[in-house]
This record gives C-alpha cells, sequence and structure tokens, in this order.
C-alpha cells in the first residue's frame, strides 16, 4: 500500500506483504470482527454512554492543563507511602534506571505485567543487554515473546497468530509441550505451567500502569488474566514504568474510565481483574516499590495545539477494532508498538516529523473514514490529527529540501493550481487527459499504480459532450 499523494512517504513494505498473507488477513478479520461486536452489544446497554465519553474526555483534558501540579502531586502521596520516584526523560534514562534497581539487588531475572509503555522503550531488550532476563506473563505477549514475534495489536499483541500456530511456537520453544493439541484450554495449561515456576522464582516485577491517581499516589493496572495480580503481589521488589498522560486527579474520576475501558476494549462490563497499590504495605506485597516517571516524547506531544488529545488514549484499542485499514495490514506495518489509528498520530507526536520517513509515513496509513472517532471512548478525533499532521510532515520536507528546491508534490499542486484557476487551460488539459492517464498506467506513478488500477479518462470531457449535445437538449 502506497501514500495517498504522490511525493508522500509510502507506507512501510510490511503492509503490501501483509496484504499478501491471505491467513494474517483472515486472523485479523476474524479477531477485529469479534472485538467490535462484543464491544457494540455492552456499550448499547449503557443509556448515558456519550455521556461517559464526554466526562472521560474532560477529565483527561482538566488533568493534562495541570499536569505540572498534578504530577507533583503524585509524587508526593507516592514518596509518603513509602514509594521511590525517579523519573525519566527518554527510553535510555528508564531502562537505565529498571536496570541499577535490578543490579542492586542482584537480580538476573524479572517478571512483567504487560505493559505498552515497556515495550515502547525497547526495556526487555536493554534488560538482556544487562544480562537481566525479562519473562512476559500475559499469554499474549508470552506468544509474541517465544515466537521471536513483535506485538501487532494493544490489547491482544498475538491477534494475528492463529491456534496451529500458537501450538508450535509453544512447542518448539516451552518445555514439555511437545505433545499438546491447539485446543485453547491445552495451551494456557502449557502456559500457566511455564508460568508458575517464573512466579514462584521471581524476586523483581516490572509493570506498567493504566492510571495513576494523584490525590493518593495510587497506581492501578486492569487485566483480564491474573498475572497482573502474581506479579504486583509476589516480588520482593516491585518496579512501575509509568507514562506521565496516566495521572487522573481523583478517585471520582477514575470511576469513570473503569466504566470506559472494559466496554472499549475486551466488550467486557468489566475487568476480571482491577489492581490497585498505593507504595509499600508492610508484611504485605513488595517491600520496595519504584516508580519511574515517563517523558519520552510526551510533553512535545502536549506542546501540539490539536495534537494534545492523543495524550487522553487510554489504551483500549476500540480504534484498532474498528479501521478498515489495520484490518488488513495487521499492526506490523506500522513499525511500531502503537499500531492502528492511535498509533498513526501518537508515534509522529511522540517523536517528532521530518527525520523518518517510517514515522513520516503514519499520518498517510488512514482513509479518514472518521470510524476510529465515532468509538473512541474520550473522543480523540484522530481524523482531525491526522491532516494536522499531514501538513505537518509536508512542511518539515519542504523546509529540509536542499537548495529550495521544491518537491514533486509542490510542483504537482502548483501545476494543479495553475490549470484549475482558468477554463481554457482546464480545457486544454483535458484533451490531454487520457493520452497522460495511458503512460501513468503503463509506466506507474512514484509507486501509486504498483497496487491500485488508475482509471483511464473518458474519450470525450464533459466539455466535449456539453458543446455537442447543447448541453443535452440536443
Amino acid at each position: 500500500m502506497t501514500a495517498t499523494f504522490v511525493g508522500m512517504p509510502r507506507f512501510p513494505v510490511a503492509a503490501k506483504a501483509a496484504l499478501a498473507d491471505t491467513q494474517l488477513r483472515r486472523n485479523l478479520a476474524h479477531a477485529t470482527a469479534t472485538i467490535r461486536d462484543k464491544r457494540a452489544r455492552v456499550v448499547a446497554e449503557v443509556d448515558n454512554w456519550e455521556e461517559l465519553r464526554l466526562a472521560g474526555a474532560a477529565i483527561k483534558d482538566a488533568a493534562l492543563f495541570s499536569l505540572d501540579t498534578q504530577l507533583v502531586l503524585l509524587e508526593e502521596r507516592l514518596t509518603a507511602a513509602g514509594a521511590t520516584v525517579r523519573w525519566a526523560r527518554d527510553a535510555a534514562e528508564a531502562c537505565a534506571i529498571v536496570a541499577e534497581v535490578a543490579q542492586a539487588h542482584d537480580i538476573d531475572e524479572v517478571v512483567k505485567v504487560k505493559s505498552m509503555v515497556t515495550l515502547e522503550i525497547g526495556l526487555n531488550e536493554a534488560l538482556e543487554a544487562e544480562g537481566i532476563a525479562a519473562w512476559e506473563t500475559d499469554l499474549a505477549e508470552l506468544i509474541v515473546q517465544l515466537g521471536d514475534d513483535l506485538p501487532s495489536h494493544i490489547l491482544v499483541p498475538a491477534i494475528h497468530r492463529n491456534r496451529a500456530e500458537i501450538r508450535e511456537i509453544f512447542q518448539r520453544r516451552m518445555t514439555g509441550a511437545e505433545g499438546i493439541t491447539d485446543e485453547p484450554a491445552a495451551l494456557a495449561g502449557a502456559a500457566r505451567t511455564h508460568l508458575r515456576e517464573k512466579f514462584l522464582n521471581a524476586r523483581m516485577a516490572v509493570s506498567g500502569a493504566n492510571f495513576a491517581v494523584a490525590e493518593t499516589g495510587t497506581l492501578v493496572v486492569v487485566e483480564s488474566e491474573g498475572n497482573g495480580r502474581m506479579c504486583l503481589t509476589l516480588p520482593e521488589v516491585l518496579v512501575s514504568v509509568v507514562g506521565i498522560e496516566k495521572v487522573v486527579p481523583t478517585w471520582e474520576d477514575l470511576d469513570v474510565f473503569l466504566r470506559l475501558l472494559p466496554r472499549s476494549a475486551t466488550g467486557e462490563r468489566m475487568n476480571p481483574y482491577t489492581s490497585t497499590w498505593t507504595g509499600v504495605t508492610p508484611r504485605d506485597g513488595p517491600q520496595e516499590v519504584v516508580v519511574v516517571l515517563l517523558d519520552n516524547g510526551r510533553t512535545r506531544a502536549l506542546a501540539d495545539q490539536v495534537g494534545r488529545q492523543a495524550l487522553r488514549c487510554i489504551r483500549c484499542s476500540a480504534c484498532l477494532n474498528s479501521c478498515p485499514v489495520y484490518e488488513r495490514v495487521g499492526g506490523h506495518a506500522y513499525g511500531s508498538v502503537y499500531p492502528g489509528p492511535i498509533g498513526a498520530i501518537l508515534n509522529p507526536l511522540l517523536k517528532g516529523v521530518g527525520t523518518d520517513p517510517q514515522v513520516d509515513s503514519l499520518p498517510y496509513a488512514s482513509s479518514l473514514c472518521g470510524a476510529c472517532f465515532e468509538v473512541c471512548p474520550v473522543r480523540i478525533d484522530i481524523p482531525s490529527v491526522l491532516v494536522d499532521l499531514r501538513a505537518q510532515v509536508v512542511d518539515a520536507h519542504r523546509a529540509r529540501r536542499w537548495g529550495g528546491i521544491p518537491s514533486t508534490q509542490t510542483v504537482a499542486m502548483k501545476g494543479a493550481a495553475v490549470t484549475f484557476g482558468s477554463g481554457r487551460r482546464l480545457g486544454l488539459a483535458e484533451r490531454f487527459a487520457r493520452l497522460g492517464t495511458g503512460v501513468a498506467s503503463r509506466f506507474g506513478a512514484s509507486g501509486w499504480t504498483s497496487a491500485r488500477d488508475l482509471p483511464r479518462a473518458p474519450r470525450e470531457s464533459f466539455r466535449a459532450w456539453w458543446r455537442r449535445t447543447d448541453g443535452g437538449r440536443s
């Protein structure tokens, strides 16, 4: 799949590979349709769903606009509860802090709660470089890890895998799984046996947080399997890496999101496991708690007047499950742990545009149909942000172009403006349109026709038809 406009960055080659992989497309279509239908049913049960969406957006915006005071309050409450708060400007600093804590306790193996932010900063790879093994305990993340794969969905990282593929991965990488079938119960049982040893032996766990309540210094993780609860209670040491946008002011505010998130994410009325912890509890749970508050581009996104609304995101994945582009190409095509519509805006906002062709291509990975906005529980207007980011990409490339030479797209758009600015010039262009589209179809137009059919211009233009028929009267 190529970008929509000539001269703009192309959506990655991985997208073409996904379009050609029929098994992948069947897996994605089945999984996203199932989750989408479940969500629609449980959302329809809520009479004031739109009011909840508005409330969620308002709470997030209020927290973001007072982020400086909310974060200071969160640090004060965490510290008072016995936790240690560390601040990380970027991925390298955050990874170094986690490794430092592990090394201080002579720990060479940690268990992990499913966490998008630790994937964002490449924590597993950073710990491995320090001789520390990090084990994913979420079933889908474990499948991805054992398969030497990359996640393709925020909520269901192994959504691109079917049961037969998972069985093959387990048989190849998991001790004692040689003879298992591809029945879900058998696969889950093999994973449970594998993970039980990890849970019981682990002295340190790493988590993220879905929310951080500033008024009490409480972190919150919601999950469906119970693995998070095991990681948060059994080990001696707990390190939580938390994006600074996760803060909400009060427990009353948290209530709104605990109603929005499960319905939007898994199509459930509430999450099976909602774990909360506030610092250190004597003689119960981890006795050392370190909270790493991470920026890593979030203040950059906050400074973007249009794009800052992306920081409202509660990682529910509803936009992925509704997106026709994501359903056909999968998450790997986005080149990030944040795929789909939210990834198409979040990655450029966090990293900036104009330096990475992969990042610059993402705002074009959309049909702008608006389905993502309709299902977003916190009303992120993704289409509007996409359009604004496309303008930023164009401006960045224009500013960096050597010697002031205009880009191909700039030349094409200026030529179109001149042509459409005069009826006589437009009529002259129409005479050559059929010849021009024929040449473009045969030899390709900046990659456009490698993935699409370019219609031939009609034999007779509208203007010619009008003259010949006297406007249809003869």
